[in-house]
This record gives structure tokens, sequence and C-alpha cells, in this order.
């Protein structure tokens, strides 16, 4: 079984910043408190090829994450897909971002997450609580990125 979860919000700044911002994966702590650590490997932009390696803590369990960006079309379409070994993984996850004028982004984020061995039985749990915390986690984006972006 798999499904998908998204949240879409829109942040008061401009499409470039929220993608830069967005695009280098070392900002989410910032916004989701379940990324305890997080490192880009290489060094540099992040492009088509970089790996994010995280520590998240979810249910109470600490366990190891990677996400390899797939595509990288700045400033309006990002995606990644999870090549860790985990019960529950994001086998798709990405950005849309879309310029409303006045220094304004839409972004919408989503992910697919799909069950592996016992996970099968767990995925629909993480896609549940995904979906309920999918408001707020957009929320908690506009806010990172508000506030970490200078308003122009």
């Amino acid at each position: 079984m798999s499904g998908q979860f998204e949240a879409v919000v829109e942040v008061d700044r401009p499409i470039e910043e929220v993608f830069a911002y967005l695009a280098d994966g070392r900002n989410d702590p910032q916004f989701s408190p379940r990324v305890l650590r997080i490192d880009r490997t290489p060094d540099g932009p992040t492009a088509v090829g970089t790996v994010f390696r995280s520590t998240v803590k979810d249910a109470g369990m600490k366990t190891a994450r990677e996400f390899r960006i797939t595509e990288f079309e700045a400033p309006v379409r990002l995606r990644w897909a999870e090549v860790s070994k985990n019960s529950v993984t994001a086998s798709e996850g990405g950005y849309d971002l879309e310029a409303l004028g006045e220094g304004r982004t839409r972004v919408r984020i989503f992910n697919v997450l799909e069950g592996h061995g016992l996970g099968k039985l767990l995925v629909g749990l993480a896609l549940s609580a995904a979906r309920k915390d999918a408001p707020a986690f957009g929320a908690r984006i506009k806010a990172a990125a508000e506030s970490a972006i200078a308003a122009s």
C-alpha cells in the first residue's frame, strides 16, 4: 500500500528566494521537528544527484534517512526520492512553486509514502498522521521561510 499527502501554503516572499531556501534541505529542521540532523553531499549548491542524509525521530524511534534530488528546475520544481531502506519511505516527494505577484509564492509540498516489509502494515498509520499534520506542516514552512528570508 502507498499513498500521498500534501500541503499548500502561500509564502509572503519572492519565488526565487523561497525556492533557494527550500532547495537547501539543511533548512528542514527549521520547519520539521522530526528532523534532528541533516547533511548535504556533495558540499555545494543543490542539484540533481545531491543527497541529503538525516536522522529523524518518528513515533519515538530514530531512523537514518537518505534522499536523492531527482529533478531540479529553479525556481518552480524540485523532486526527491528516498533511497534509504526503512519500513516506510517517501518513494517520491517534491515542491511545486508558483509566483503569485507582489513578492508572494504558492508552495505545494507532497510525499508519496510506501511501506516495505512490516511497513506495509504501518504505512496507513503514517499516512493518516501525515495527512492530519499537513495543514500545520504547511504553516510551519510558511513561518520558517518568512522568518529566514528578509522581507523586500
